[in-house]
């Protein structure tokens, strides 16, 4: 096994460590008085049980954390493996605004108006609890007001500045 280890590095370093852990991937969507917004993430993590808290990060003044900032709800939909074309789709600058953001994406509509994504495995139903800055991003911490099952089967994996399936070493 090689060792390396760096003190001076460049953010593209920083962004190559970080990618080695792998991560699941969400789509936070929110909606306003005007419409729904969607964006890619997998910067999530639970927080507390009690209260039950999820966190996301959001990059600090983008139109998604305008968006929850404004609106004060979210809701975490955690994609399902066949779903990286969703993510791709919230994940693309050149993706449709406004009233036409969810057009092409099947979805209902929950409790606080936030759009929960038809095949993610699961979601998380949020108020906005607190808002922290940190760095270039914004972290949103949520209560979790509602949460369930949408489909069965293994969650969408990033790796590596790549998208993976989860693989069962164990096997079936």
């Amino acid at each position: 096994m090689t060792t390396s280890v760096t003190t001076a590095f460049t953010s593209k370093d920083f962004r190559a460590t970080v990618g080695a852990f792998a991560t699941g991937v969400t789509v936070i969507t929110t909606r306003g008085e005007e419409h729904a917004y969607g964006m890619t993430a997998n910067a999530f993590s639970s927080v507390s049980l009690d209260p039950p808290l999820v966190l996301v990060c959001v990059i600090a003044d983008s139109e998604g954390s305008k968006h929850i900032q404004r609106n004060g709800v979210f809701a975490v939909n955690i994609l399902h493996a066949d779903q990286e074309p969703v993510s791709r789709f919230f994940a693309s600058r050149d993706r449709p605004r406004g009233r036409d953001a969810f057009t092409s994406v099947p979805h209902r509509v929950s409790a606080t108006g936030s759009p929960i994504i038809q095949g993610a495995v699961a979601y998380l139903d949020c108020n906005l609890h607190a808002a922290h800055e940190a760095g270039d991003h914004e972290i949103f911490i949520g209560e979790v007001l509602e949460l369930g099952f949408e489909s069965e089967g293994q969650p969408l994996v990033f790796h590596g500045g790549r998208y993976k399936l989860v693989s069962d070493p164990q096997g079936p």
